[in-house]
């Protein structure tokens, strides 16, 4: 199949489109780097320069597609509109053709803090200010599934691996500050993924007959942010010490981002492993910390 990709340079996109060319897939990722198309080549990538809302430049591959991934995401006080506006481009080149998917990509944020139930697909939504758009964009995507195209939301957990995303803070503050830092008292649990795991269920849900459907992305680790946070300081060489940043001040300094990081979850994945047969390989975070530190320290050292 061809496979056109957003944002596959970034630390989500970059997994999905290395496991769409794997899989024998010709793939096509969008980046608005072009000194970045050369990563994409060494993976068998073939680059598209263009941005979110210039989708006339890359329409024409889109629509050559006949699966559609959206990764790409820009952080800024323009994020939704350009989510928006990426999705309905995208939309408009799948639709009226038969045998088009789009994958869509959200998060299990929009839960909002679950305790130690378990929450899945089918749960009620609660989402904190910070991801407050996102359902009713999900439900937009969902809405578009009929008519020989065929829809699918995935929510990741807290994605890591390789450079690390929202992992990355706890090497981080660890080597330069003497202590991995984290948002309240370490307590909660974060619902978690690794990026490879993850991309191969991008891949499984393009080539199923999947539509109108939410799949969350989450592994069976079950380690608080604190016992995440402690293996990361050792492993950055800090003795697994750890500094703890009242929620409030984090709020303040960071704004509702930072609640986001204090959610305690529990987000089941079990549609995907009974429907598409998926199975994370990665046993969780602190197993696997000193290798998660090293691929760190190198992504980190490759941007310098």
């Amino acid at each position: 199949m061809r496979v056109f990709v957003t944002g596959a340079t970034g630390f989500i996109g970059s997994a999905v489109a290395a496991a769409f060319a794997r899989a024998g897939h010709e793939t096509y990722g969008l980046t608005r780097n072009a000194s970045r198309a050369a990563r994409l080549e060494a993976e068998e990538i073939v680059p598209v320069e263009g941005t979110m809302e210039e989708a006339d430049a890359w329409r024409s591959v889109a629509e050559r597609c006949p699966v559609l991934v959206h990764c790409a995401v820009e952080y800024s006080e323009r994020t939704w509109d350009l989510h928006r506006a990426a999705l309905g481009a995208l939309r408009d080149a799948g639709r009226d053709r038969a045998g088009r998917v789009l994958l869509a990509t959200s998060g299990v944020w929009v839960y909002g803090d679950t305790g130690d139930a378990a929450v899945d697909e089918s749960s009620p939504l609660d989402p904190p200010t910070h991801v407050a758009p996102r359902p009713a964009v999900d439900a937009a995507v969902l809405s578009w599934n009929g008519g020989g195209f065929r829809t699918i939301v995935i929510r990741p957990g807290c994605v890591y691996g390789g450079a690390g995303s929202l992992t990355a803070s706890w090497f981080e503050t660890a080597s330069k500050n003497g202590a991995a830092r984290v948002i309240g008292d370490g307590t909660n649990r974060w619902a978690m993924v690794h990026r490879d795991d993850l991309a191969d269920l991008y891949v499984r849900a393009a080539e199923s007959g999947l539509g109108g459907e939410v799949l969350n992305a989450t592994d069976r680790s079950r380690a608080t942010v604190l016992e995440c946070a402690t293996a990361a300081s050792l492993a950055a060489g800090a003795g697994g010490r750890v500094e703890h940043v009242p929620v409030e001040q984090a709020v303040a300094a960071m704004g509702p981002y930072a609640t986001c990081l204090a959610l305690n979850q529990h987000v089941d994945s079990w549609k995907a492993v009974r429907r598409l047969g998926w199975t994370p390989r990665h046993g969780g975070f602190v197993d696997g910390a000193v290798r998660l530190h090293a691929a760190w320290r190198a992504s980190s050292a490759g941007t310098r």
